[in-house]
């Protein structure tokens, strides 16, 4: 298993670093299949005989160990290197769906909260961190563009899944196409066989096609003062020991804990949302079903796209700047989808599009930002611990907004006003995030790794930051 191995993917002079996304693409378009889950959900709560939440939990239980995973093995990740990182999430996240397969077919739901949970769910981890640094290394001129470009890939991943779960469910399925079909477990079972054998095959073409730049590489023409000499970017260096000991961290850890929860709590609800939102007195809806999917669908576009456009914004923009945006004008967009959303479905639907373009563009503006504040090494662990608040939000943004609307009244009954004080809950926090974002300042030199020459000392390259990072633990 030496190909592995961190000194056999440094690049070899002349490397294109244009071939380095399409590897991360590999990696993120498939674990992104997470957000497809709804695809199949129907199908194994009659399958297993259980409730909504019953399953919904297996959702819960990946993102919750996405954020802790990321958090536990970021440092790992960023010692052993982005190759043996990225097979490592290939083996988990398609292990994960053999496991939870086995669980269908036996009809045990533990093994798929087990498989596709708890094992794909670290899979998730490991798999979201793992080209993060070296495509910032890549791109020390436009981190925010490279970032963007592996990150959209996970927002994305869903637009390829559904359809394509969709077709198997109905291939696997000979009851297809009766009136009222739903999937049988059998064939959400052979769905979760196949999907293991194609992920793995494309996450290994990311693996084996990643590379790390060799010692002292730098674009051709690019000078890093233009860079440093930005007030919010250093070209100092942080371990993530340290980083978690700087208020600058749980600035930004609040920051995205507010843009996510504010995020996922329309696309939890997004559906049902668009339907009361334009409910009439008689208690029918001016939206039928198709075209709240529709709505589910465009959104995941608008945090697709939004996760590429507004990251490679900030490298003009600045981090602090595009976040003032994502939640100062976030508060506003939502201020008026509460009070206003229901007067025009065009209305509703924009102001929707652009609130998740905002949440998918925090997700993928976040590492540049702390590259900025932390420098390059160890800037994969760093992001992994942060990734927390990734879970704690998974967990906030459903319960605050179900739990408004539990207490308004049935669903399928709602109205646009039932939705207000969780709307307006949302806006609370946003403005929260926004105050803790113009908070954050450059990282007190305290913290800096030393720049004596010493053998701890951090290197621009990735190879030398592996090897003081095996050092420091």
């Amino acid at each position: 298993m030496a190909w592995l191995d961190r000194q056999h993917t440094v690049a070899p002079p002349g490397f294109n670093r244009w071939l380095i996304p399409p590897a991360a693409l590999a990696v993120h378009l498939c674990i992104g299949q997470a957000y497809a889950t709804s695809v199949y959900k129907t199908a194994l709560v009659q399958h297993f005989d259980a409730s909504l939440t019953q399953i919904g939990i297996i959702f819960s239980i990946a993102i919750v160990m996405l954020g802790l995973s990321a958090a536990v093995f970021g440092t790992w990740v960023d010692t052993n290197g982005p190759r043996k990182a990225m097979f490592t999430a290939a083996l988990l996240w398609t292990g994960g769906f053999l496991v939870a397969a086995m669980g269908i077919f036996a009809e045990q739901l533990w093994l798929v909260y087990l498989g596709y949970g708890v094992i794909g769910g670290i899979g998730l981890g490991i798999g979201y961190i793992s080209p993060v640094s070296t495509l910032i290394k890549w791109f020390p001129d436009r981190p925010g563009l490279a970032t963007g470009m592996a990150i959209m890939g996970f927002g994305g991943g869903a637009l390829i899944a559904s359809p394509l779960s969709a077709a198997l469910l109905n291939f696997y399925d000979p009851a297809s196409g009766t009136e009222g079909w739903v999937a049988s477990g059998d064939a959400v079972g052979k769905l979760f066989l196949t999907l293991a054998v194609v992920y793995f095959a494309y996450m290994l073409f990311g693996a084996l096609t990643i590379k790390v730049p060799p010692p002292g590489w730098k674009p051709e023409g690019f000078d890093p003062t233009r860079v440093t000499s930005k007030a919010m970017v250093t070209d100092k260096h942080v371990s993530a020991a340290n980083a978690i000991r700087t208020p600058q961290f749980w600035l930004v850890w609040i920051v995205l804990f507010c843009n996510v929860t504010a995020g996922i709590g329309i696309l939890e609800q997004a559906a049902p949302m668009i339907q009361d939102f334009f409910r009439q007195a008689d208690g029918t809806s001016l939206v039928t079903i198709g075209v709240a999917g529709g709505f589910v669908g465009l959104l995941s576009i608008g945090n697709m796209g939004g996760r590429f456009v507004w990251s490679t914004t900030s490298d003009i923009l600045g981090r602090k700047r595009i976040y003032m945006v994502y939640l100062g004008v976030g508060a506003v967009l939502y201020t008026v989808l509460a009070l206003f959303g229901a007067g025009s479905t065009l209305l509703f639907v924009l102001l929707g599009f652009v609130i998740i373009s905002f949440y998918g563009g925090g997700f993928a503006t976040v590492p540049a930002y702390l590259r900025d504040l932390f420098g390059t090494f160890q800037v994969g662990a760093i992001h992994g611990r942060l990734l927390t608040a990734w879970s704690a939000a998974g967990i906030a943004g459903p319960l605050i907004v179900n739990a408004f609307l539990d207490a308004r009244g049935t669903p399928g009954e709602l109205t646009a006003q039932d939705y207000q004080p969780a709307l307006l809950t949302m806006v609370a926090l946003l403005v929260v995030g926004f105050v803790a974002n113009l908070m954050i300042r450059p990282v007190h030199a305290r913290h800096h790794e030393p720049a004596d020459g010493g053998p701890d000392r951090p290197a621009a390259d990735d190879a030398t930051a592996s090897e003081a990072a095996a050092k420091e633990n």
